[in-house]
């Protein structure tokens, strides 16, 4: 199958990843030549999709379209072309809309009756705000105190989300959906930064059966609400014995799709995107565990290894894929003979996640001692007020 991966940025070295280990032939596009994605793909080209002249006449040899990106023209213009080329577009654009706004996605949990952390002024501090139209981690802080927020809100806060602070392991889940047909996928479990960026993927976790239970009816469910057709992640925080959902993004996500991968197997790109090229929903299939598997973001500079969120490959120019890199099953990465600074997407596997972390640890302490690394940082959570007032602007 040939498909076109439109956006070369974060979603789309995870949608050229799995694309390639579904043996298709990818072919990415972006109007920017450096993007990490450029290295990992079969064909690379150079297009503004907005071009729609251009655009349409590259069409005539595909036989799926998957967006990668998150740029409103671009999506629209996506749409449109599809239409008119008769060419599938995986991505759906109405539940898109909602899930792109954090205002409207609170109000669909609250029309649903999906447990979310109570908004402001309803709850204490410490609160959690979030710009509504931002995506993933994207500008969420911490504030503490009625001082700091009231500082924050003179510099300018804008259809803003403000809601409870909550403590406690986050979790994600895919749920994907085809002609009425909904599927949810594997739960894994999410680590944070100290700007609340996901550094770490882990594709097991320990939830208990009525968790996640409970988790998989909160996917399904909201995935009926909005008819989905195509896929959408759901990100939960498990919170003094409760499970809070955080956010919900209904387009192809990073980081989670090929823990996912290598913790069951299933290819989740592959399984949606055969059911949007031959306009039928998958048969259905079982989800089940076979391996440990953990995805975490590493950034080795002069005598440091430091774990960070996975905006650090972002900039990262292009990533090349190797495997078995220092112990761990494969990597993402700008390193080459001689580099001295560079970063990483680690992809370790093992028989079951408490050997997958033993074999985390043994690939850290190898690429520590074959660079001469003595310091190890791996931050968590933080507020930093001065971030914050950049971000505003």
């Amino acid at each position: 199958m040939r498909v076109v991966v439109v956006g070369g940025k974060l979603q789309g070295v995870e949608a050229v990843y799995l694309a390639k280990k579904a043996g298709w032939e990818v072919t990415l596009v972006d109007k920017n030549t450096c993007v990490p994605a450029v290295e990992l793909c079969d064909h690379f080209y150079s297009i503004d999709v907005t071009k729609v002249v251009e655009w349409i006449t590259f069409l005539k040899d595909i036989d799926l379209i998957i967006p990668a990106l998150e740029n409103h023209v671009a999506i629209d213009s996506l749409i449109r072309s599809a239409k008119y080329a008769n060419v599938p577009l995986m991505f759906d654009e109405d539940a898109y809309a909602i899930s792109s706004s954090k205002i409207k996605s609170n109000e669909l949990f609250a029309s649903i009756g999906v447990p979310a952390p109570l908004a402001w002024p309803e709850c204490g501090f410490p609160l959690i705000v979030k710009p509504s139209g931002a995506s993933g981690s994207e500008g969420v802080v911490k504030l503490e105190s009625s001082q700091e927020f009231h500082r924050l809100f003179e510099k300018g806060m804008k259809d803003w989300v403000i809601e409870e602070y909550l403590e406690g392991p986050s979790y994600s889940l895919e749920v994907i959906g085809f002609s009425g047909v909904c599927k949810v996928l594997q739960i894994t479990e999410l680590s944070m930064d100290q700007v609340y960026d996901c550094k770490r993927v882990a594709g097991s976790v320990s939830l208990s059966d009525q968790l996640r239970e409970e988790f998989e009816q909160i996917g399904l469910s909201l995935a009926k609400s909005l008819s989905l057709n195509g896929i959408m992640d759901v990100e939960t925080i498990l919170h003094r014995g409760h499970l809070k959902v955080l956010e919900i993004d209904a387009r192809f996500p990073s980081q989670t799709p090929i823990a996912v991968y290598h913790a069951t197997g299933v290819n989740m790109l592959e399984v949606l995107g055969n059911a949007f090229v031959q306009n039928k929903p998958w048969q259905e299939f079982e989800i089940t565990e076979k391996r440990g598997a953990i995805v975490e973001h590493i950034r080795v500079g002069i005598d440091c290894l430091e774990v960070s969120g996975e905006h650090i490959m972002a900039d990262a120019g292009s990533l090349y894929l190797y495997p078995d890199f220092f112990g761990a099953y494969e990597v993402l990465t700008n390193y080459s003979p001689g580099k001295t600074e560079w970063v990483a997407t680690l992809i370790i596997t093992g028989t079951d996640l408490k050997d997958a972390w033993i074999q985390r640890g043994l690939v850290i302490k190898a690429i520590q001692n074959e660079w001469g690394i003595r310091h190890y940082i791996d931050r968590c959570p933080e507020y930093d007020e001065s971030l914050f007032i950049r971000r505003l602007g």
